[in-house]
């Protein structure tokens, strides 16, 4: 590439100046590879960004998208609609935990929160508690880049670069790496630490809290999975103190954990939950805030009769493109058995292949749950919590796109990954790993 080919492109969550200095071109995608320029094919073990679920290249999906385009390739949203819209509200929410029947559509996951974040702020003020304007996010949680997001997220970088523009307050993380290295699926320590809710509400009083926002594991925090009767425990600390309980699933949601969305997987039913990424298979933008019957009622009823009940949306928000994508996707999921396949087989073999890494050089905890999974590495202390973005660095160079979240490499490849690409993802790892001093 040319200065003048690089130079306009500002791009996102990335050291502008190393990428254009060595760039990482990728051209095609194909099931769970990924092809560079040059031909190259590189394992994607990421599905994208935690989002590729399906795969890539599905041709089923690019039809629908195709079709819908040549059919209705937009229409305002506000005061108007069209079927597909409806259509695939209903059919979105087989999948969702009962009770959460009713859905607002966005465009990303940022949005999905920012939405979800409002509504609960909404639903306070209809019901008479407009002093509830706080919220509970988590430390290593992350929630996307709009000012709510960044606000109730726990991601150092994302807080310390642009403040706190909403009220919020964090819980203590939940990685205890001393109590429960090497952990397969849930941890058995740290179910107490659900308890600093507790902390939380003496300090700023129920009467100022709207909701807490949580991740059912933590993704781009560095796969932080819950203790077991953690995320339980939240619910009824929440319950005792009339808190709504909000679920962040754009990265677990559509399968991930082996459960349409985590909160089935693992139990525990919260007030809202917000959808992205796997959604649409990540082939059109399009997010969801999915929303319990007695908050949609709330705000309805509080409204005026012809008045607008809730002044919050967006120029896309159901976008007839993506709620094609959304269907054919769906289509995909239900014909393919995804939504469930990380709970059978293929989990136990992806959880027994990395765990076989728990040797490797500098590896000090391997964690997994469903199709998702990190190996936590110890760094020279010179490259302390940025270690894994230089072993993903020699990981991609192996072959094997990875993400380095801290000193780990974070990994949730494609729900359609076979057994014998897994024995590739994993044989590529332990090259790497050998080679760290």
């Amino acid at each position: 590439m040319s200065e003048l080919q690089t130079n306009a492109f500002w791009m996102p969550f990335t050291p502008n100046r190393a990428f254009k200095s060595a760039p990482r071109i990728v051209e095609r995608a194909e099931g769970i590879y990924l092809t560079e320029k040059g031909g190259r094919q590189i394992i994607d073990a990421t599905a994208g960004l935690w989002c590729s679920n399906a795969g890539h290249g599905r041709t089923e999906i690019a039809d629908a998208i195709y079709k819908q385009a040549k059919t209705l390739d937009y229409s305002s949203i506000f005061n108007f609609g069209h079927e597909l819209g409806f259509e695939y509200a209903e059919r979105l929410i087989q999948h969702t935990p009962d009770g959460l029947n009713h859905v607002f559509f966005g465009n990303s996951g940022s949005e999905a929160v920012e939405t979800a974040l409002k509504i609960a702020l909404q639903y306070q003020r209809a019901r008479g508690k407009g002093t509830r304007t706080m919220f509970i996010g988590r430390e290593k949680g992350y929630h996307g880049v709009n000012f709510g997001g960044i606000s109730v997220g726990g991601i150092a970088p994302n807080y310390q670069s642009f403040g706190q523009p909403v009220k919020a307050n964090h819980l203590r993380h939940t990685l205890d790496i001393k109590r429960n290295a090497f952990s397969r699926g849930l941890p058995q320590h740290g179910v107490e630490l659900a308890e600093d809710l507790e902390r939380l509400v003496n300090f700023h009083g129920a009467d100022q809290i709207a909701a807490v926002i949580v991740e059912p594991f933590a993704g781009a925090g560095g796969v932080v999975l819950p203790p077991k009767g953690y995320l339980q425990r939240l619910r009824a600390i929440c319950d005792k103190h009339d808190l709504l309980l909000i679920f962040d699933e754009v990265i677990s949601g559509w399968g991930r954990t082996g459960s349409a969305f985590g909160a089935i997987e693992f139990g525990v039913t919260p007030d809202m939950i917000t959808s992205a990424k796997g959604i649409t298979n990540a082939t059109v933008p399009l997010s969801a805030v999915f929303v319990q019957e007695e908050i949609h009622n709330t705000i309805m009823d509080a409204a005026a009769e012809g008045m607008v009940e809730f002044f919050h949306g967006y120029t896309y928000s159901a976008h007839p493109v993506a709620c094609a994508a959304g269907m054919a996707t769906l289509d995909i999921y239900e014909r393919e058995g995804l939504l469930t396949r990380a709970s059978g087989d293929i989990a136990k073999y992806w959880e027994d292949a990395l765990h076989s890494l728990e040797d490797g050089h500098n590896v000090i905890d391997v964690r997994n749950y469903g199709l998702v999974g990190a190996i936590e590495l110890r760094a020279p202390e010179k490259l302390s919590g940025k270690f894994g973005a230089k072993v993903s660095g020699m990981a991609w160079e192996a072959g094997v796109m990875t993400r380095g979240i801290g000193d780990a490499l974070c990994m949730s490849p494609p729900l359609v990954i076979e057994k014998h690409e897994i024995d590739a993802i994993v044989d590529k790892l332990r090259s790497v790993l050998s080679t760290l001093s």
